[in-house]
Parts: C-alpha cells; sequence; structure tokens
C-alpha cells in the first residue's frame, strides 16, 4: 500500500525551503497538516531504503527522495545512528519548514525507593527509566537593541543532536506533564491514526526506529540507522519487546510544540517568542497507555498481567497492534505470514552483510583479542560498538524463533477453526513448508571471506548456524558467518587463542535476551559457561522445517 500523500500536500512540503544555515521560524507552532507532511518526508526515505536506491543516510538525504535536497547549503553532514535519526528527520524537516524545535538534553535515571544508593552504571538502560533535567529550544528572540537571534541549523545538524541526544531519551513514558522539562516523546494509542509514517519505536534493549509504512493488513514497517550511518528497514515484530512502562517502551511520537508569546514581524517575516513550550498530555487527542497497561488492565495495576482484547478475543500484544491496524476486517492469511516473516529475516541477513563487512574492511579481525570482554557486549563504545554484532544478532534470532512461533499459533488456529484465519487448502503444514522454502531458498546473500572470496548462503543455513556467528568483531569473517566446515575455514587465519574465545563465547551466542545491566567483562578463564544474565546452557529452538515436517 502507498502512504505517499496527495501532490498538492507534496508541493506545499517544498514550497519555501530553507536554504539559509539561519533556522527562521514562520511558523508558530506544529499542526496536523504538519504532521501529516513530516510522516510523508520519513515515507519517502524509507521507501527508498526499502528499494534499496540508498543504504546510508548521506546517500538517502543526498536522493531525490529528499524534496528538499537542492536547498541545502554547503557544510551540512549527513549523518546519524540509531538513537539520533528521527531527531534527525525531525530537526532536519523543522529547519526546512520553518517550525519551531526543542530537544531534552539531559536525562536523569529513575532511583528505587527500596534502593535509594543503587548506581545506575549507563542510563540507556536504567530499569525504571529516565526523567528529563534540562533542554534545549531553538526559536527566534528578539534582543533588547531590536536585532533578532537565529539558531544555526548546521549546528545543530552537524553536532548537537548526535552530542546531546541517545537512546536515554526514548526510555520515559512521557505521560507526566513536567512544565519546561516534558518528554520529547509521548505514548500514543494503537490505531492507524497514532501509528504512521513519523512514529518511533523504542526497544527497551537500546534501539531505535522510525515507521515509514502501515500496510492495510496491519503491518508496521520501519528504519532504522547505525553507527556506521548505514540505514535498514524492517518490519515491527517480537524483536521489539515489552518491559515495565517507565521505560517507555513502544510507539511514541514527537510533541508537538510552539512558540510562546509568539509574535509575528510582517517586515522580517518570522516569528519571535521567549521560549518553547510543548503541548500537555490533555491536548493530544492520540495520547493513550494502553500499549503500557493492555486496554484491560489488571485490577492489581500490575502491567504485565493487562490484557490485549479485542471482541473478547485474548491476543499478544504483536498481534494485538497487527489487529487494531487492519484495513476492514480481521483476517490474518498464514501464508502471506510465512513469507511475509520470512522476507524480513532475509532483509536483515542482507542488511548484516554489509555489517560484518565493515569490520573485515576495517582490519579488527586481524588485530589481538583483547584479554577481556566489555563490560556488557550490548552497551558499549569504540571499535565494539561500531564492529561488534549481539544486538543485531540477537534480534536475527529473535526473528527466527518468532516464525516458528506464529507458525504454531497459525497451525492452532487452524486446527480450532478460528474464524480470523483465511485458509482454503487442504493441508496447511505442508503449504506452509513450501512457502518457507520457495522463500528461503530464494533468499540468496554472499559474504567476502579472509581470502576475499565470495563466500555463498542463504536463509535457510543461516537459519542452521544463526547460534554460531560470531557476534565478536576480533574473530575471523568465516567464524563471524558461522562457518564450522573445514573447507569453509580454510582461509580462517585465527590463532589458537581466538579460537578458545570463540568457543567458549557460545554460550553468550545461546541466549537471545539482551541484558544491559549484567556483568560480562569475562577473561578467557573466566568464561567457562553461564553466568547471572550471561550466557544460557541451550539455545532456543527456532527449527520451523523440522516442526512442518512432523505435521506432514
Amino acid at each position: 500500500m502507498k502512504l505517499l500523500l496527495p501532490l498538492l500536500l507534496l508541493t506545499s512540503l517544498t514550497a519555501g525551503a530553507q536554504t539559509s544555515k539561519s533556522w527562521k521560524v514562520t511558523q508558530p507552532e506544529w499542526t496536523r497538516l504538519h504532521e501529516d507532511q513530516f510522516g510523508e518526508f520519513v515515507a519517502r526515505i524509507g521507501e527508498a531504503v526499502e528499494s534499496r536506491k540508498c543504504r546510508n543516510v548521506e546517500k538517502c538525504m543526498k536522493s531525490a527522495a529528499n524534496p528538499y535536497i537542492k536547498a541545502d547549503p554547503s557544510g551540512l553532514k549527513y549523518f546519524s545512528d540509531c538513537a539520533d535519526l528521527p531527531y534527525y528527520l525531525r530537526g532536519y524537516f523543522a529547519w526546512k519548514n520553518g517550525l519551531p524545535f526543542s530537544i531534552v538534553t539531559e536525562v536523569k535515571a529513575r532511583i528505587p525507593k527500596a534502593n535509594p544508593k543503587k548506581n545506575i552504571r549507563d542510563i540507556r538502560y536504567s530499569p525504571l527509566g529516565n526523567y528529563p533535567v534540562s533542554r534545549k529550544d531553538f526559536f527566534n528572540r528578539r534582543k533588547s537593541d531590536g536585532s533578532v537571534t537565529y539558531p544555526n541549523a548546521l549546528d545543530i545538524l552537524n553536532s548537537t543532536i548526535a552530542n546531546q541526544t541517545s537512546s536515554a531519551n526514548f526510555r520515559m513514558m512521557g505521560s507526566e506533564d513536567m512544565d519546561g522539562l516534558f518528554a520529547d516523546f509521548y505514548p500514543v494509542a494503537i490505531s492507524r491514526e497514532g501509528i504512521r509514517p513519523g512514529t518511533a519505536i523504542y526497544d527497551p534493549n537500546g534501539h531505535v526506529a522510525i515507521v515509514y509504512k502501515v500496510t492495510d493488513d496491519g503491518r508496521v514497517f520501519y528504519i532504522d540507522a547505525h553507527p556506521d550511518n548505514s540505514l535498514t528497514s524492517g518490519m515491527f515484530t517480537p524483536k521489539f519487546v515489552r518491559s515495565h512502562p517507565l521505560q517507555g517502551a513502544g510507539f511514541k511520537n514527537f510533541r508537538p510544540l510552539r512558540v510562546k508569546n509568539a509574535k509575528w514581524n510582517a517586515a522580517e517575516g518570522i516569528y519571535t517568542g521567549t521560549a518553547i513550550e510543548g503541548f500537555k498530555n490533555d491536548e493530544l487527542k492520540l495520547f493513550d497507555i494502553d500499549q503500557f497497561t493492555g486496554n484491560v488492565p489488571h485490577e492489581s495495576g500490575l502491567w504485565s498481567k493487562g490484557k490485549f482484547i479485542i471482541d473478547g478475543q485474548k491476543y499478544g500484544f504483536h498481534d494485538f497492534v497487527r489487529m487494531k491496524l487492519m484495513v476492514g476486517e480481521m483476517h490474518i492469511d498464514p501464508l502471506v505470514d510465512m513469507a511475509q516473516l520470512t522476507e524480513d529475516i532475509c532483509t536483515s541477513l542482507v542488511d548484516r552483510v554489509t555489517a560484518i563487512d565493515g569490520a573485515r574492511k576495517s582490519g579488527i579481525d586481524k588485530q589481538n583479542h583483547p584479554e577481556r570482554l566489555p563490560y556488557n557486549i550490548y552497551g558499549t563504545d569504540g571499535d565494539w560498538e561500531e564492529y561488534s554484532s549481539p544486538s543485531r544478532d540477537a534480534r536475527l534470532k529473535t526473528a527466527f524463533v518468532d516464525l516458528l512461533n506464529q507458525t504454531k499459533a497459525n497451525i492452532q488456529r487452524y486446527d480450532r477453526k478460528d474464524p480470523a484465519l483465511k485458509y482454503s487448502g487442504g493441508n496447511l503444514a505442508a503449504d506452509l513448508f513450501a512457502v518457507y522454502r520457495e522463500k528461503a531458498m530464494n533468499c540468496q546473500f554472499e559474504y567476502l571471506n579472509s581470502a576475499g572470496k565470495t563466500v555463498k548462503m542463504n536463509l535457510e543455513s543461516a537459519r542452521q548456524r544463526i547460534y554460531d556467528m560470531s557476534f565478536d568483531p576480533y574473530h575471523c569473517i568465516e567464524l563471524r558467518w558461522g562457518a564450522s566446515s573445514s573447507e569453509e575455514l580454510a582461509s580462517c587465519a585465527d590463532g589458537s587463542t581466538k579460537r578458545a574465545w570463540y568457543a567458549q563465547e557460545k554460550w553468550l551466542r545461546y541466549q537471545n535476551e539482551r541484558t544491559y545491566e549484567s556483568r560480562m567483562d569475562f577473561s578467557l578463564k573466566e568464561l567457562t559457561g553461564p553466568k547471572p544474565g550471561a550466557g544460557v546452557e541451550t539455545p532456543e529452538d527456532n527449527d520451523v522445517v523440522a516442526y512442518l515436517k512432523s505435521l506432514m
């Protein structure tokens, strides 16, 4: 389903786009029209990423997908990592359209009352979320001498956003109205009005994405950025987890802003004011916390016991989202489900090729292995953050497990004659297997090994070795792709020490859950098995092939 807006709106999107680095506020507040235009802008970038016309922030922003590119001044950097992407796109759009802008620049972690001396090691993963303590407002100020100061758009987009925002900014509910210190985002209703192009999705495991498309069958598609400036696309599935409401996981929209005490200056064609204020929650018709509590909250108030119910039928959260976003009668086509989920995994595998090849090109795989792992392999910085892949791989492992779980769920729906299931064939297991086999075999990709030679793989071979794929950037490329045969490993130059690291890291590879507060800075001698919150004994089942064959 194409989500591009009518040509009239697209024309208004680019008319009068600002070309100067001076950020001139010509519109005093964000309206629903602006939100629709912002959504159209994001949708265009997303569709370019999906179609692989561009695969990083710079190329996408310089492509025809960006209607403002011809109006950009020199000196603008086109760069963003995952947490910055929604801010970068929002700030760029606001600048081009003369809209006010404001961001939280510092947050603090909520400290548990039962443990007031608890030390929060990393506010990006605080157990009870964060709250804002400072902001920066960007608008036109009139000085006492009558002159006007303008924000510098290049400073904001080139450095301020990157240096002063992080995924910690998303780790809050946004349900509290705090004068002047409001959250940048607010939680939205699970509806097609609430979840739309421009909506952010926050995974409390430290990842952020932005929606660019919602299809008629209720599927939500997003783009996300990475430390190497690459852009990837994906589909909303259980790889985005739920968590304690104070962590703010899920769907959220930017809080609309307005210039306080706005005054129009016709001669200069601008609005000046005294501050930026965010719309209060009671002004936002799409504000809703059902995604945290369930649309039927538990009487105890415990969020995890809340239920998601439609017409008396209980659903898991991710299925609930999909059902609520469907157009028309609720329906599930199990064969389409299988195709969509498999295609989503294929996209992630192809994107992983680029990420792992970046490590090969950097030469980090040729370096000696450090004596210890990072304190936490999922939340760190430096070379490990840029070239390792534990979080990316965890999402892939979760996606394979979800494929099996969704397949089982659809088989169960078929067995109990669920009217929402739309299938007219005679052997569901065989038909599902046929779809999977076709999609898995057609999902072909390849990597360059340590000798620079091409090694071909497909989705099914990736599934079989997903728990063998190393997340460790110091391993040879062959081990990064889970090679086990002597033939494929012949080009790997890793010595006995690196091979020992690979063998002992299997406990961490087997773990799908990302535990950001757990200590993982083990030496090779210490990494003898699963530790508290770090590693599991046995990997979770993802064998959709064996399951379907058992039914056939």
